[in-house]
């Protein structure tokens, strides 16, 4: 599956240093894997959850989300949030 972008990690790990590590090996296996749907998802990533038309993918123990959209048609993931859990929890999708 193709990440998209790469950017929003590095520019999130540049404020938050301690987040690199988790973000890249995070990116490496989704790029890695190729997934037809949510179940194969949450097969590779059990700590994934589908809220509305976005798949948030908790970081680092629980420290990072991600906020996705997939598009598993076309192999694709959209990355379109990056937060803190302190900043997640006042995000509204």
């Amino acid at each position: 599956m193709r990440v998209i972008s790469n950017k929003a990690l590095t520019q999130f790990a540049a404020a938050h240093g301690e987040a690199d590590v988790p973000l890249q090996a995070w990116r490496k296996i989704v790029e890695s894997g190729a997934f037809s749907n949510y179940a194969e998802l949450k097969r590779a990533f059990n700590a994934a959850d589908k809220i509305g038309d976005f798949y948030v993918f908790d970081i680092g123990g629980n420290k990072y989300r991600v906020i996705a959209s997939i598009h598993f048609n076309r192999q694709m993931l959209f990355i379109r949030h990056v937060f803190t859990h302190k900043e997640y929890d006042k995000w509204k999708p």
